[in-house]
């Protein structure tokens, strides 16, 4: 296998041991933010004059090559290299002898691979800042689309109040929109390049730390060399952000499972996201509302495991860090498939208005707004709360709704009932008049999408993320 060291060593490493220390088999997704953070090391180091212009330039021509060729398959990353550092470097030095060999100066492994992840997963990090605004255009349509859709809102999984689809899907707009904020909040914190922290001291070489986190677009240098090659805390709060997301994302395929079930009926998911039965034809199964929530445990279990492995690591570099490469590869892969492909979902799904609104109108949705109609008239809450409960009782056993109810029949429990007690406890009524900041109504659900249409009107760009997308 080869390696970047062995000067101090007397015997061969046992091939147990090459395999099991190796990183090639999953850092090899690096070799475009290895040969980027190389490219302008050798340009920092040419300007200080720690390289000459030759050097320089015959270096950065070669690994730009490299990475063509690599991007184009005409070079293929194997596992006889110990990690895509030793892959990139043994490659130069092949074309080009002794200058090949001048890359590493003021650079250790520690610092380029703490610069490599970084890079990695500032790109990982905006794409799934543009995957999540994609699945908020999405629910922006859909909340304009069904502003009038009445459905029942539920608590404990029991029908509460009436509500309309629109404001249900604005929760989850909410809770996405939050999930983006997390990450602009995260990359402002990781914004910062390890380059020139060396092992853990720095360096003797006169490196200008500053232009190269310029070249790379980074805010600036890490302030401390031990921090620099030994935080993961931005993966920690990445994969937290993750997790997060995933989160939101199995609460709202419950509820699409639920709602697509014969018991409901609330959806119709489009068939090409959707499965049948090996078994009984009749069905279509929610497939990927399922696998979204079986998959967020996946996601949960990268974060711990990253979490359990930094919580007894003395400073500054130790090798367990090499295991916050695979779990948070899967997961960030994991995640981006999850919210696409929920996103292609639920631009898909059919949303039975019809059946909805029967549903709210069967659950006694509007046992509130009864209860209500009686204090506006007098009644004190806690005794219209009462006969509101006997008058749905009643119900109950004749198999009835509130507004079935005649108005003598109603007069029984309460003399105030009038005949417009039925206007009161309509389901346009019910959820008309809840126009209180952040309520169902129309007019307070127009003032949320104009509002959450400008939201996503903001342009946000990430610094590098434009070249990290080509690159890509």
């Amino acid at each position: 296998m080869a390696q970047l060291w062995g000067g101090r060593f007397t015997k061969e490493t046992d091939w147990l041991v090459s395999r099991f220390n190796a990183s090639i088999p999953f850092d090899r997704r690096l070799y475009r933010q290895d040969i980027e953070g190389s490219v302008a090391h050798v340009t920092m180091l040419g300007k200080q004059g720690i390289l000459s212009q030759e050097e320089t330039e015959a270096i950065v021509t070669c690994l730009c090559d490299i990475r063509r060729e690599v991007d184009e398959g005409k070079l293929e990353i194997t596992e006889e290299y110990e990690d895509i550092h030793s892959f990139v470097e043994a490659k130069l030095i092949e074309r080009l002898g002794d200058t090949g060999k001048k890359l590493h100066t003021g650079r250790s492994r520690n610092d380029q691979v703490a610069l490599d992840m970084r890079l990695y997963t500032r790109l990982k990090l905006t794409e799934t800042d543009a995957a999540l605004k994609e699945l908020l255009s999405v629910l922006l349509r859909l909340m304009r689309e069904h502003v009038d859709t009445v459905m029942p809102g539920f608590t404990h999984l029991q029908k509460a109040q009436p509500i309309t689809l629109s404001h249900h899907l604005g929760a989850y707009f909410e809770m996405f929109k939050r999930d983006r904020l997390r990450l602009g909040d995260i990359f402002e914190r990781m914004n910062y390049c390890p380059l020139g922290s060396g092992a853990l001291a720095g360096t003797t070489y006169p490196l200008d730390r500053d232009y190269t986190a310029e070249l790379l677009d980074f805010y600036g240098p890490t302030a401390n060399s031990m921090d620099g090659v030994s935080d993961r805390d931005y993966l920690l709060e990445y994969l937290s952000a993750l997790s997060i997301v995933m989160m939101h994302l199995s609460r709202f395929s419950e509820e699409i499972i639920i709602w697509n079930s014969n018991e409901y009926g609330f959806v119709e998911i489009d068939d090409a996201y959707s499965t049948g039965s090996s078994i009984m034809p009749q069905k279509k199964n929610p497939d990927i509302a399922e696998l979204v929530r079986g998959k967020t445990g996946r996601v949960y279990g990268a974060l711990m495991a990253l979490l359990t492995t930094m919580k007894g690591l003395p400073l500054a570099y130790n090798k367990d860090m090499q295991e916050d490469k695979e779990l948070t590869f899967d997961a960030m892969d994991t995640v981006k498939d999850c919210v696409t492909l929920f996103t292609g979902m639920l631009d898909t799904m059919t949303f039975c208005e019809a059946v909805m609104r029967r549903s709210a109108a069967k659950g006694f949705t509007n046992a509130t707004d009864a209860a209500d109609y009686l204090v506006k008239r007098g009644v004190p809450f806690r005794d219209a709360h009462g006969i509101i409960g006997q008058i749905v009782l009643c119900c109950i056993e004749k198999n009835m709704a509130i507004a079935d109810m005649e108005l003598a029949e109603l007069k029984r429990f309460s003399p105030v009932f009038a005949e417009d007690i039925y206007d009161a406890v309509s389901m346009e009524t019910c959820v008309g008049m809840r126009n209180t900041a952040g309520a169902p109504s129309r007019e307070a659900m127009e003032r949320f999408i104009a509002d959450a249409q400008a939201y996503l009107a903001e342009e946000r760009k990430f610094p590098g993320a434009e070249d990290a997308a080509k690159q890509a």
